[in-house]
């Protein structure tokens, strides 16, 4: 293996921790178990060369210290939380370049799952943690609906090429809810059945392109009346105001 592949490395009950590589050298994000990352780079005798951090929960970061203690590397991580570890702190427009790998990633600012989310992009590639499921979001922990609603408009800016590794195999479950909110969406009953395949075959759900979110993803889309009328917020359909249908759709979704 020479150019550089994605792979995921599976930890705890539903998390991946991406890992970048070639055929020497690896970077991983989000490592919040150190065990089966290490496990995986012995097995492929890799060398780890940095870490990247999209926000500060413990399945995120908890295993930080334990690989900080075998590779001295740069962790990569939000300027406005505290993470232990980190070395180089990042917001809005920041890039991280990661030569071993022939990588540059530009830094983007996503709050709303916590409130210094960041995530990491390229023209190809978006890592944005626990901002954006396929076919969800994530819940709003520490920050508003505003802020979510506007870090969801400002990935959908990127180019619909790009391919989404978020954090979570949620994309079942995930699909449940958003077929209740668009029954008829046709790309949404498709999008089903091959990730029923995909799934039952143990094969990850991930990534997938911004273009399929946009025409699956109900947090993508509250700009529409099939979705506003799903809310009927205030017993009726309202599409004027996009905030008020994701703050309605955020916590149907939070009991759903």
């Amino acid at each position: 293996m020479t150019e550089t592949a994605i792979v995921p490395i599976k930890a705890f009950n539903d998390n991946y921790i991406w890992c970048l590589r070639d055929g020497k050298h690896a970077l991983v994000v989000d490592p919040g178990d150190a065990s089966p990352v290490l496990d995986y780079l012995s097995q492929e005798r890799l060398d780890l060369v940095a870490i990247l951090i999209t926000h500060h929960h413990p399945d995120h970061v908890g295993g930080n210290e334990t690989l900080l203690s075998k590779f001295n590397i740069p962790v990569y991580g939000p300027k406005r939380e505290n993470i232990p570890g980190i070395s180089q702190k990042l917001s809005e427009g920041d890039v991280v370049q990661i030569k071993e790998l022939q990588k540059t990633f530009t830094v983007i600012d996503i709050p709303g799952h916590t409130l210094g989310h960041i995530g990491y992009h390229d023209k190809s590639v978006l890592l944005c943690g626990d901002t954006l499921f396929s076919c969800g979001c994530g819940r709003l922990f520490e920050g508003t609906p505003r802020q979510m609603y506007d870090s969801l408009k400002k990935i959908t800016e990127l180019p619909d090429e790009i391919l989404i590794y978020c954090t979570h195999e949620y994309t079942e479950s995930n699909i449940k809810f958003a077929l209740h909110v668009e029954p008829q969406n046709k790309e949404l009953i498709e999008l089903r059945d091959r990730v029923r395949e995909i799934r039952e075959k143990g094969l990850p759900s991930l990534p997938v392109t911004l273009k399929q979110e946009k025409d699956t993803n109900p947090f993508l889309r509250v700009h529409l009346p099939s979705v506003a009328k799903s809310t009927m917020i205030d017993g009726q359909s309202k599409q004027s105001n996009p905030v008020d249908v994701f703050t309605h759709l955020r916590k149907w979704k939070d009991s759903f």
